[in-house]
């Protein structure tokens, strides 16, 4: 079942759609659907992307993921940022299988993202080094005819 919500993004002073996906309560077997939002491509859209992502794990009852996934997903919404579209990112939390959960941004730039070995002095270049530690290398980047989706993987139980 799915449902319309609001979520609100204080500095571009907008109201954005939201798709957010329930499990059908009840159902033997049901599978967790996935949640989406749509964002300006502003830094202060990670917000508004955390919340999806600490909600629907919450959601799951995965709060072990929840510290990794909020980091994750506020580094590639960044990166999606700082493309310089216009139009919106796509930001999706979906159960992949039983023990992973994949985090993704969808964005208009058909760049794809580079792993970078930041220097001791300098203060960028960290994130998806970060995002590559968190996920034990278990991410990447799929381009489309209109830009790009960067997912990363979190495995549920893992030591």
């Amino acid at each position: 079942m799915t449902r319309p919500v609001e979520v609100e993004n204080a500095t571009a002073a907008r109201r954005l759609s939201v798709v957010a996906a329930d499990t059908r309560a009840g159902a033997v077997g049901a599978v967790p659907l996935p949640a989406t939002v749509m964002l300006p491509y502003l830094p202060e859209s990670a917000a508004a992307a955390r919340r999806m992502v600490r909600g629907k794990l919450a959601e799951w009852e995965l709060p072990e993921l929840v510290d990794d996934g909020e980091l994750i997903v506020s580094e590639l919404v960044a990166n999606a940022a700082k493309t310089g579209c216009l139009t919106r990112m796509t930001v999706t939390i979906r159960r992949i299988t039983d023990r992973t959960v994949r985090v993704a941004v969808r964005d208009g730039s058909g760049a794809l993202p580079v792993l970078m070995v930041a220097g001791e002095d300098e203060e960028c270049h960290r994130g998806l080094a970060l995002v590559h530690k968190l996920t034990k290398g278990r991410w990447g980047a799929v381009v489309e005819p209109f830009g790009k989706v960067v997912h990363a993987d979190l495995v549920v139980g893992r030591p």
